[in-house]
């Protein structure tokens, strides 16, 4: 007979290897989910090595071992849009159920409090004084099944506790009320024009700034081409939030980026560093996701009053925002312009995140949905010298004009000693022409360029022009 040391021994031993056989899943598979249509579709997870793992879907079966490691993949063939729920099996020595599963477009948005701002706290300014988002009632009735949100509440490689990671769910209060309210208005406005399922992932960290987002760490050495800035990452030592909310999240398929995140590198008065770590997180979340062509659509950040800290002043925030547009050189891009969102220069979370929303959700509607509708504000293109005046040609400018009736603002000009007075601007069809009699000769035109700047020059479908400057090397923001 063997001792009761040796018979709990072997119990724990079979225990042990029952519970290491069985095949689990990354938290971002589960129930309620959403699949991207038109794309192959990753499912994954671990098991014991060797395990025959076996993934059926809507017809689909698929098969796979897990290797030496225990990590397996499969990937589904690609799928059209289906607003029917559907059910998903995944099999091995156990068997995982997953239901009401829907094919759409799925969407990743990330950056910190701006991006993070929850449709609860979005609410309590729906009757602001330029539009309406939903207030709380209206929030609290939201019920939408086709909308399937999932919320990254915390570090997803580490154990939840108390579910602190609630999963995939449809849209109802328990859930919306947490959700990243750019991220909802989003959605709702992808839905309302494509009437497919959307998937919604959301990921942010209040008043993060840019390098825990990205995949390793910055120090000096040569990363960019930029002349006045070193930089490289050292991808041994991921950021903590790239390492726990990103990176565990891929390569679940997907459509694209959204990121709304800037103001912590605004206070620290960075400039063509910030363009640098910027172009290597878009670059580096595509690469995680093994899709170069995954879009990425950004906000630039907001008026606010940066100039009340010390060692910054009313340029600082335009020299931030030209750092952000200078990602624009990569590929498949696209920036939302929020000069006309504030109505506080001294709150820097702008209230209108229902326009926030539907911006982002407009490039996308254009660029990756091809819909026939203005997705940009007027942006700068080339200038003309004609004598004393200033000839300015810009993209989406179809309908130039002055959203409230007056005079344009916030149009500067300067001479060939570089020192700015304020313009005067006329619009004559897609042009501007600026000028000042303070400035015979002029050379180049900045506007916008003020912390404060809340100009007036829109086009015909109610965006806001770009800010600019002719004098910079990062003036053509918009050849796409």
């Amino acid at each position: 007979m063997c001792s009761c040391k040796t018979y709990c021994f072997v119990l724990m031993l079979i225990l042990s290897l029952k519970l290491s056989a069985e095949i689990t899943l990354p938290k971002v598979i589960g129930s309620n989910m959403v699949l991207q249509r038109n794309q192959r579709v990753a499912i994954w997870g671990k098991a014991s090595a060797g395990e025959k793992v076996s993934v059926t879907f809507n017809k689909q079966v698929k098969k796979t071992t897990a290797d030496t490691l225990g990590k397996w993949m499969v990937y589904l063939n690609k799928m059209a849009a289906n607003t029917k729920p559907s059910t998903m099996t995944i099999s091995g020595s156990n068997t995982i159920t997953l239901n009401n599963i829907l094919v759409g477009e799925v969407w990743l948005c990330s950056g910190q409090s701006n991006m993070e701002f929850t449709m609860a706290k979005s609410s309590k300014f729906a009757n602001a004084n330029k539009s309406k988002g939903l207030d709380s009632a209206a929030t609290a009735n939201e019920r939408n099944p086709n909308i399937r949100l999932f919320l990254v509440r915390r570090d997803l490689t580490k154990p939840d506790g108390a579910n602190v990671n609630k999963g995939w769910n449809e849209t109802e209060i328990t859930y919306l009320k947490d959700f990243s309210a750019p991220g909802y208005y989003f959605a709702m406005k992808l839905y309302e024009e494509l009437k497919v399922p959307i998937g919604m992932i959301a990921s942010s960290v209040s008043g993060s700034n840019i390098e825990p987002w990205m995949s390793g760490t910055v120090h000096k050495n040569t990363l960019s081409k930029a002349p006045t800035v070193e930089l490289a990452i050292d991808e041994k030592q991921p950021g903590k939030f790239y390492a726990g909310m990103i990176k565990p999240l891929a390569p679940y398929t997907l459509k694209g980026f959204l990121w709304y995140q800037g103001e912590t590198n605004c206070f620290l008065k960075e400039t063509t560093e910030y363009t640098q770590k910027f172009e290597h997180l878009i670059n580096s979340w595509r690469t995680l996701w093994n899709n170069p062509n995954a879009s990425f659509y950004f906000v630039q950040i907001a008026p606010h009053s940066y100039s009340k800290s010390k060692g910054l002043n009313e340029q600082t925030l335009p020299e931030f925002r030209e750092a952000q547009a200078a990602a624009l050189n990569i590929p498949k891009t696209g920036m939302v312009i929020t000069t006309d969102l504030v109505d506080n220069l001294d709150d820097i979370h702008p209230t209108y995140k229902w326009e926030v929303g539907k911006r982002l959700a407009l490039f996308a509607l254009a660029k990756d949905y091809n819909k026939n509708l203005a997705y940009a504000g007027p942006t700068f293109k080339r200038m003309n010298i004609k004598s004393n005046t200033l000839e300015l040609q810009f993209e989406h400018a179809d309908g130039l004009k002055s959203n409230n009736g007056q005079p344009l603002t916030w149009f500067s000009v300067a001479g060939a000693d570089n020192k700015f007075v304020q313009a005067d601007a006329i619009i004559k069809g897609n042009k501007i022409f600026v000028s000042s009699p303070a400035v015979t000769s002029p050379h180049n035109v900045r506007f916008a360029w003020h912390e404060a700047a809340q100009p007036n020059l829109y086009n015909k479908a109610g965006l806001p022009s770009v800010p600019f400057k002719t004098d910079s090397p990062h003036h053509s923001i918009a050849k796409k």
